[in-house]
Parts: C-alpha cells; sequence; structure tokens
C-alpha cells in the first residue's frame, strides 16, 4: 500500500459513513475508496486538482465528487460520526483547547496611528482600492 492510500482499517471506518457506492440511476460510480484518497492527497499536498496523480482516476472525477459532497453535507456528518465514535472509545481528549490566533481587526491599530503622525509610515485612509465608494464592500 502506497502512502497516499488508506489503511485497511481507516477504509473500514470510513466507508459506512459514505454515500451508496452505486446511485439510483445512472453508470456506476468509480471505487469511492481510491477517490478518497485522491482527495486526501490534494488536501495533503495542496496541489491543484489537475495536478492530481492519475492512479486516483480523472481529476475532475475526483473533484466533482469532492465538490458534490460537500454540498450534500457529507464532510460534517463524517467529522460528526467519527467525533462520536472516538468519544465512545474514550480517544478524545475534551481537556485540550485550541485557539485560533488569527487577528482581524475592525480599527487602526493606536500604533499605526502614531507611526503615522510622524510620518515613519503612509497609511492610506481606504483599503479599498481605488474606487473607493463606489466599491459595495467598501466601508470607509
Amino acid at each position: 500500500m502506497a502512502r497516499e492510500e488508506l489503511s485497511d482499517r481507516r477504509w473500514e471506518q470510513l466507508r459506512p459513513l459514505l454515500p451508496p457506492q452505486k446511485p439510483r440511476t445512472g453508470r456506476p460510480n468509480n471505487d469511492h475508496r481510491t477517490v478518497l484518497s485522491g482527495m486526501l492527497w490534494i488536501l495533503r499536498t495542496g496541489a491543484p486538482w489537475r495536478d492530481l496523480p492519475p492512479r486516483f482516476g480523472a481529476w475532475a472525477t475526483v473533484a466533482s465528487r469532492f465538490y458534490r459532497w460537500r454540498k450534500a453535507g457529507i464532510w460534517p456528518r463524517i467529522l460528526e460520526r467519527l467525533h462520536q465514535q472516538g468519544e465512545r472509545a474514550g480517544r478524545l481528549d475534551w481537556s485540550l483547547h485550541f485557539v485560533d490566533g488569527t487577528v482581524v481587526r475592525a480599527h487602526q491599530h493606536p500604533r499605526m496611528k502614531r507611526w503615522a503622525a510622524a510620518g515613519a509610515v503612509s497609511v492610506p485612509k481606504c483599503m479599498c482600492g481605488p474606487s473607493g465608494a463606489a466599491n459595495r464592500w467598501c466601508w470607509c
């Protein structure tokens, strides 16, 4: 088994959470395991869909199934089920918490105002571009 492929243990954990392999109508889907391995390869590498290695099938097939499953709510359902399984097995430690350190400032930082007043930094009034007020997303 290649490193990129799902192990048998992981596949058996995920298989029941996926939609049926054979759709009610139309031609049968490509193998879910191969397609899911392709999706995981894309997510792990960050490569564009078109760079998907051929062993995972046609890139367009893998991408369309990924987006179709996203639209159908398959991914949150899988995450919830895996969460429940981990909880039942006692493998989740709820004492650990992760906090996102992302900061999005709604107002100009006071230090920037001081620097701008000193002439060290030129701070534009509007970050929305030259269209300014004509831009419907501009709140400046």
